[in-house]
């Protein structure tokens, strides 16, 4: 669940939760004060407010019904000490007028009330709502039997009404300051535990990064935008310790290349230093032996020209600075050719060289002629290292299919260990870590074969066994549609 849906599902329960809890809640409070009315009011002692409220009915309704069929009766004095017995412990009153004048009024009527009364004032009471008077009055008007008017006030003291009331208002003020206070306080909480508790994560991840500890593993596993930027602080971390680790490897493998080359260059220099001392103390003292120093002078200078150009094109290969000169050539022509410029090679005098082809040709590839010529003298010059049988073989095959063309150099040389297989084409790395000419080398002439084929947007592997041989399989796109 995303964060944004979290936030307004959140929103919708802080509106919804306090609605229904406040539903519920003032519910249960109007049963509480309600049913507290029916059980006796706020007055405990008093008589139940239904009850009370029944009863003052019951006599009004008595006092209106003799007002309408027998008036006079309302000016018995029994009759009145009976009503006033009946309304006194019901909170009520009444008082009767004949003529504008006080004829009866209640015990309970004060002297103010009964003012108030007879002058009006009650009914041009400022105050605006009814409810807020302690007493409310209904007024009867009627007529004598001596048809003089007649008028019946009924007095109720609405004190209890008003305390209950005022009671209940409040309670519903609190209990909905206290529902929203908790239930929004609770979903806040969870909801920015949910977003604090990940967002500290993810600040003792970005410390330890800062920190450079990189060995721990962090996933936060969530589905929202949290745990994508967990995921993406996950893969940086990843591919900072894989930055650092190739960087380290990568300045193990610069020391190695300065020792290589050190030693490489310095192999071929000592041999020219000795020769031209040779020379020039006198030992070559005729013309063979000068001739043999000469010869071993151009050898050794050949052996650090080979090296600097090796060092030279990797690097701007590596770099990506080498331009490559694209043509449309026939691959199944090329590896003919080449095939026989090996066989007319003298270093290949005692090898078995043979090409296989396919029976349907040309084979047409975009490539660069001259950097595939280098990928394949340099497969050859690492096979020749390891030719150390009675027989010596080196096959070229080339084979394709719809979309690539796939080219295989095999030799049956000494073969390469199975734990140096995966790594002969990385930059530098020798499998034979020897410094001897016949073997030995600056380590980069399989990484820049892999270097040129990527290049043309292929890819490179070796098969190989120890005493058998080794394989060198590349695979470049094929023109669509085309040989």
């Amino acid at each position: 669940m995303s964060i944004k849906t979290r936030l307004l599902l959140s929103y919708l329960a802080m509106i919804v939760v306090p609605v229904v809890l406040f539903g519920l809640t003032a519910s249960t409070l109007a049963t509480f004060f309600f049913g507290d009315m029916e059980r006796g009011g706020i007055d405990r002692g008093g008589p139940p407010f239904a009850k009370l409220f029944n009863e003052q009915s019951e006599v009004f309704a008595g006092v209106k019904f003799m007002t309408q069929h027998d008036p006079d009766r309302l000016l018995d004095p029994d009759v009145l000490k009976s009503v006033d017995g009946q309304l006194g412990p019901l909170q009520a009153a009444v008082v009767l007028v004949k003529k504008g004048a006080v004829v009866h009024a209640s015990p309970t009527v004060s002297k103010p009330e009964l003012e108030q009364l007879m002058t009006g004032a009650w009914d041009n009471d400022s105050r605006p709502w009814s409810w807020r008077k302690e007493k409310s009055v209904e007024t009867l008007s009627f007529t004598y039997k001596d048809q003089s008017a007649g008028i019946a006030y009924f007095l109720t003291d609405n004190k209890p009404l008003l305390s209950l009331g005022r009671n209940f208002i409040l309670s519903l003020v609190l209990s909905l300051l206290v529902i929203i206070v908790l239930t929004n306080g609770l979903l806040t909480y969870l909801v920015s535990r949910s977003i604090i508790k990940p967002l500290n994560a993810l600040k003792r991840v970005a410390g330890d990064i800062k920190e450079g500890n990189l060995e721990r593993s962090f996933r936060l596993n969530r589905k929202d935008e949290l745990g994508e930027v967990g995921d993406a602080f996950e893969e940086m971390r990843v591919r900072l310790h894989d930055s650092i680790r190739l960087q380290l490897q990568y300045e193990e493998n610069r020391k190695e290349l300065i020792a290589s080359i050190s030693h490489d260059l310095k192999t071929p220099i000592t041999g020219i230093q000795a020769c031209v001392q040779a020379m020039t103390d006198g030992i070559a003292d005729t013309e063979a032996k000068r001739e043999k120093y000469l010869k071993m002078i151009g050898i050794k200078s050949g052996q650090m020209n080979r090296l600097i150009d090796e060092l030279f094109l990797f690097s701007r290969l590596d770099q990506g600075k080498l331009p490559f000169h694209w043509e449309e050539m026939d691959m199944a022509a090329f590896l003919k050719d080449f095939t026989e410029e090996l066989q007319l090679d003298p270093r290949l005098e005692d090898v078995d060289v043979s090409c296989s082809l396919p029976e349907l040709s040309p084979v047409l590839v975009m490539a660069d002629r001259e950097k595939l010529a280098r990928v394949f003298v340099n497969v050859i010059d690492n096979s020749l290292k390891y030719l150390n049988q009675p027989e010596k073989r080196v096959r070229l095959t080339l084979s394709h299919d719809n979309e690539n063309v796939m080219l295989a150099i095999e030799d049956n040389g000494s073969g390469i260990e199975q734990g140096a297989l995966p790594f002969i084409f990385d930059r530098f790395y020798r499998a034979d870590p020897s410094r001897n000419t016949a073997k030995g080398g600056s380590g980069l002439g399989l990484a820049i074969v892999k270097q040129i084929i990527e290049g043309h947007g292929g890819s490179v592997t070796a098969v190989s066994q120890i005493g058998a041989g080794t394989s060198i399989c590349m695979t470049i796109p094929r023109l669509k549609g085309k040989g």
